[in-house]
């Protein structure tokens, strides 16, 4: 089996949870997720059967869409609803929605992050959440990502109360953290803030209509092979440029020859090598050489 399996993750699952439960169900050991949703996330978890493992990164690194909402009033220590409070303060005043645009329009584009201390993120050799877990507050590299669009899901012209909620969608780039996002809204309009819900909308070129729920899944193998659920891997690489190449081309590039840079090169780090509609490689210039191209990975060598 090769392809991708749009997987509709459920709350209350790890990722991993999600893939361990898969090599069951789909009776095959090569599988892996696309990018990590915490447990109490729901939504797109594209899921790399076969050969389209070699591509999880590029989906990974692809963009993503989120629906969440942000409560103000408290924040918490994980920065979403399952952690413990931290700081209150009660929203004592009118917030306007021009008021939240205008803070959401300012957090497009390229903003600082600091990842939260429960996050998978490395420091020293340890994830900080295993720090975090040890009660150890520790100096967290900042990082920039990159927000598409930023924008408000409901209609409403003004919140107040003690504790006042708003949904939102966001379009991101790779390493964005949402809960931090929402923190970071609540701080610029002046409360404490955590993030109060989250669901994966879109990642890559998947969206929620192409999932299939693991129950779908279940019902489905016991009558039909797998192979049925799965999508093109190509699919994973829609985002990249490609070249589509010649028969003798495709035999160099199968066993990953470096090639004299066609004139037609795209101005892109990495390029698609497509032969009768197959990624069989993906390309890009070699670093060291001007004119000539070299393999990043080969996809199809038989």
């Amino acid at each position: 089996m090769n392809g991708i399996l749009p997987l509709w993750k459920p709350r209350g699952m790890t990722s991993h949870d999600c893939v361990f439960k898969l090599r069951k169900l789909l009776g095959t050991k090569k599988v892996g997720h696309t990018g990590t949703l915490d447990p109490e996330v729901s939504g797109v978890l594209p899921i790399c059967i076969g050969r389209a493992t070699k591509i999880a990164e590029y989906i990974t690194a692809s963009g993503k869409t989120y629906e969440g909402e942000v409560t103000l009033g408290f924040s918490t220590t994980t920065e979403d609803a399952w952690g413990e409070k931290v700081e209150e303060k009660k929203v004592d005043r009118k917030i306007m929605r021009e008021e939240v645009e205008k803070v959401l329009q300012s957090m497009t584009g390229e903003i600082t992050q600091t990842p939260p201390m429960f996050s998978a993120v490395k420091v020293n050799g340890k994830r900080l959440y295993e720090y975090a877990r040890q009660g150890i507050e520790i100096e967290r590299p900042s990082r920039t990502v990159h927000i598409k669009r930023l924008r408000l899901l409901e209609e409403w012209d003004e919140l107040n109360g003690d504790s006042s909620s708003f949904r939102f969608e966001v379009a991101c780039g790779k390493g964005t953290y949402v809960r931090t996002l929402a923190v970071e809204i609540g701080n610029r309009l002046g409360y404490p803030a955590h993030m109060s819900a989250l669901t994966r909308t879109q990642s890559a070129s998947f969206k929620e209509e192409d999932c299939h729920t693991l129950e779908y899944i279940k019902e489905y193998v016991e009558d039909h092979h797998p192979q049925g659920l799965l999508l093109p891997l190509e699919l994973g690489l829609s985002h990249l440029p490609k070249m589509v190449i010649s028969d003798t081309l495709a035999e160099k590039v199968k066993n990953g020859a470096r090639l004299q840079e066609p004139d037609t090169w795209p101005e892109s780090t990495e390029v698609v090598m497509e032969y009768q509609g197959k990624a069989i490689a993906i390309y890009q210039r070699h670093p060291d050489k001007p004119g000539i191209i070299k393999p990043v990975k080969v996809l199809f060598n038989d």
